[in-house]
Parts: C-alpha cells; sequence; structure tokens
C-alpha cells in the first residue's frame, strides 16, 4: 500500500470520527490505489461501492488539507464522480 494511500485513510477516518460513513464510496487515487469507506470508516480497497469518485493524488490531499474545494475540484474537471451524487455531497460534507 502506497503512502499516500495509508495517510488518507489516517486522515479520513479521523475527520468522520466513530460513526463511520451512511453508504458506500471508493476513491480511486490516480497511480496510488483506492481507499473504501463506508460504515465501518475507511480502509484501502478496491470493492464495488454507491459511488466512486477519482482524482490525482495532489487534488486528493488538497481536499484532505482543505486547500481544495471538492465541489471546485469537480467543477473543473480534477475530481470525476460515477454513481450516487448525494454520497459523493454527504462525504464533500466531511472534508469541509
Amino acid at each position: 500500500m502506497s503512502d499516500v494511500i495509508t495517510k488518507a485513510v489516517d486522515a479520513l477516518n479521523e475527520k468522520m470520527g466513530s460513526g463511520g460513513f451512511d453508504g458506500s464510496i471508493k476513491i480511486d487515487i490516480e497511480d496510488e490505489g483506492s481507499i473504501i469507506i463506508d460504515g465501518n470508516g475507511a480502509r484501502a480497497g478496491d470493492e464495488d461501492a454507491d459511488c466512486t469518485l477519482s482524482a490525482n493524488a495532489e487534488t486528493f490531499e488538497g481536499m484532505l488539507t482543505g486547500d481544495v474545494n471538492p465541489t471546485s475540484a469537480f467543477m473543473t474537471g480534477g475530481l470525476k464522480v460515477d454513481g450516487d451524487m448525494s454520497a459523493a455531497m454527504k462525504l464533500g460534507a466531511i472534508l469541509s
């Protein structure tokens, strides 16, 4: 597992707290791997999910730190969303 994935999993679990996530999201980070977010929290994985987000490592790290707005990243093509848009919006609220 890449350092980017490991750090992202840790950061996502910290932001979500112990409540997990209602639904499931897969985050594909270009050239790094995938993360699954669901009721159990975030972990490295590549299962099917309600929604798949795709971004490069720089964009995703920026969203985690708050330097990149997820909505702006989507509107400018830096973040691609496939599937349940409401799940993506819930994650965007957690990242903000």
